[in-house]
């Protein structure tokens, strides 16, 4: 029987050298039989908001970062953000996150955020992460990958350069010690 992982995330073990997602830790925002989609959300680009936003539509002056989403569809934008009411009634990824990539989403909800809406946190995606039928399952089988609960708040609130390295001690406080790897074998 099928189970979903969607709402979690996954962290990239220490032994995993692919460059697209070595050190990376992945939120998973669709699992089912058909394939995984998820984003990268530990990679900030220098690519800011307004810039990757410029020429669609009037966009104010927002210094936030792009995030490195995957190497899926680089150039498509994606939206995670924490407003019920922006969600065009789909079913949150995780309790309140939810998923968008219409202009008409992306246009509402940075004019909510140069507005100064409070309670407003988002983060874009440049590009996904996806893996084809049973992909992801040889992947952790393998143990290239760590499973972990994820939580909206810890998405926004985190420095995002620290977080595989607080989710994988998270994952090793819960099963046995794993073994430090170095960067690059022949350093030992």
């Amino acid at each position: 029987m099928f189970e979903s992982l969607r709402g979690q995330y996954l962290i990239a073990g220490r032994h995993l050298e692919d460059p697209n997602f070595f050190r990376t830790v992945v939120l998973l925002v669709e699992d089912n039989e058909q394939g995984t989609m998820g984003f990268v959300v530990n990679r900030p680009t220098d690519v800011e908001v307004r810039q990757a936003l410029e020429g669609h539509f009037e966009v104010p002056e927002l210094d936030d970062p792009v995030f490195y989403g995957g190497p899926v569809e680089p150039s498509a934008l994606f939206v995670l953000h924490n407003l019920p009411e922006y969600s065009d009634g789909e079913v949150p990824v995780l309790g309140g996150l939810y998923l968008g990539n219409s202009a008409e989403m992306f246009e509402r909800i940075v004019e909510s955020a140069a507005a100064g809406a409070a309670e407003m946190q988002f983060r874009i995606f440049a590009g996904c992460a996806g893996w084809g039928p049973s992909q992801l399952k040889g992947e952790l089988d393998r143990g290239d990958w760590h499973v972990v609960d994820a939580e909206s708040a810890e998405l926004f609130e985190s420095d995002p350069y620290m977080q595989w390295e607080r989710l994988l001690n998270r994952v090793s406080k819960k099963r046995y010690i794993l073994p430090d790897y170095p960067g690059n074998p022949e350093w030992n």
